[in-house]
């Protein structure tokens, strides 16, 4: 899978919510009520990551969590990248992980 150019990365950007670049990875904060409403999304960003095959870096700050995704092996962001951050959003919005509030 090709590392996508800088401009590709901006047009895929403009189409998820709240999604941001930060160097070679794309990443988004989310606020839950509680810890453990924070820990039940990073289970279902779990399954969804294994289903995948494609691992995000997942940052837990008690009721905030931070995800950050890029594919290693191409050394940067790629079209997967952007197929884990629309399968994240989805399960969020699917009422499964909890609804958490996006703080970036």
């Amino acid at each position: 899978m090709a590392k996508l150019s800088s401009r590709e990365v901006d047009r895929r950007l403009a189409g998820l919510d709240g999604w941001r670049r930060d160097g070679d990875c794309i990443t988004k904060t989310f606020t839950f009520g509680t810890f453990m409403d924070g820990i039940e999304f990073v289970n279902g960003l779990a399954a969804i990551a294994e289903r995948l095959e494609h691992h995000p870096d997942v940052h837990i700050r008690w009721t905030t969590i931070r995800v950050e995704i890029q594919t290693h092996d191409e050394g940067g962001i790629t079209s997967y990248d952007f197929t884990l951050a629309k399968e994240i959003d989805r399960n969020l919005r699917a009422g499964r992980g909890k609804t958490g509030r996006r703080t970036n």
